[in-house]
């Protein structure tokens, strides 16, 4: 929250969903959705896709006309950019083979932070075919302040699958970098099958990948300590894990609606 008015620039009161996105979800699950609350917490106007204009006309409806309007400029907000905290853009980027969806991570308790965060999704003809790839990237949290630290060992990963399931490679490791250190993310293409005669449709939806993963986060203030955590990963459609853009392009990557 703090971060988000530090880019944004905004000393408006904001309300933050939880990390499970309950609140979006109870509205509808929409990724650009629009509403305007009253006081006492009753819905007078919802849009499933944001539209300025047409929430100045309710709210002129709700309170009257505002002369003169203020405008977007007037408002003196100064967007910045996460702080830099090593190099970008050294890193190959992986090249999708096609359509990707975002599929369920469930991070499991953990005593330290989650500073790379997991991404999993899988090919969109997957669920047809039950054959197609599945891409996991680890992401740097931007807010936690780390980076990679090439001089340590590179992060590396097992995934156990259930039976029925079967991913081409178990186990992966970073490429080592030249660059002493660099905040791009650690990204992998693994092929994966899936055996409808072992593991039906109906226990699909419940099976569970387990993937662990080994890394070094390095913080600005000097430390650099190894963690090891855990996810469980389910094949099914995360409805928050939105959409990426930029990615194959070196700095790209980000996600849209999440």
């Amino acid at each position: 929250m703090a971060e988000a008015k530090r880019t944004l620039g905004s000393s408006i009161e904001w309300i933050c969903d939880n990390i499970k996105n309950e609140f979006k979800q109870a509205l509808g699950g929409a990724p650009n959705s629009q509403f305007v609350i009253d006081p006492d917490g009753k819905i007078i106007n919802a849009s499933s896709w944001s539209n300025p204009t047409g929430l100045r006309e309710t709210l002129a409806g709700l309170v009257g006309e505002v002369s003169p309007p203020t405008t977007v400029e007037e408002l003196g907000l100064k967007q910045l950019p996460p702080p830099r905290l090593a190099a970008t853009g050294v890193m190959v980027r992986p090249q999708m083979p096609g359509p990707m969806r975002a599929i369920v991570v469930k991070p499991q308790p953990s005593l330290s932070p989650y500073y790379v965060k997991l991404r999993a999704e899988i090919g969109s003809g997957f669920m047809q075919d039950g054959l197609g790839w599945m891409y996991i990237g680890f992401h740097l949290d931007p807010l936690l302040g780390v980076h990679w630290n090439n001089l340590a060992p590179p992060l590396q990963f097992r995934i156990k699958t259930p039976a029925g399931l079967c991913v081409a490679s178990s186990q992966g490791k970073a490429p080592v970098l030249k660059e002493e250190a660099d905040a791009d993310p650690r990204e992998f293409l693994l092929g994966l099958e899936w055996d409808s005669k072992i593991l039906s449709r109906t226990e699909f939806a419940d099976a569970e990948l387990i993937l662990e993963v080994d890394y070094y986060a390095c913080h600005n203030d000097g430390w650099c300590r190894p963690f090891q955590q855990r996810y469980h990963i389910q094949l099914m459609p995360d409805r928050n894990g939105g959409s990426v853009r930029s990615r194959g392009r070196p700095g790209g990557g980000g996600f849209r609606n999440r």
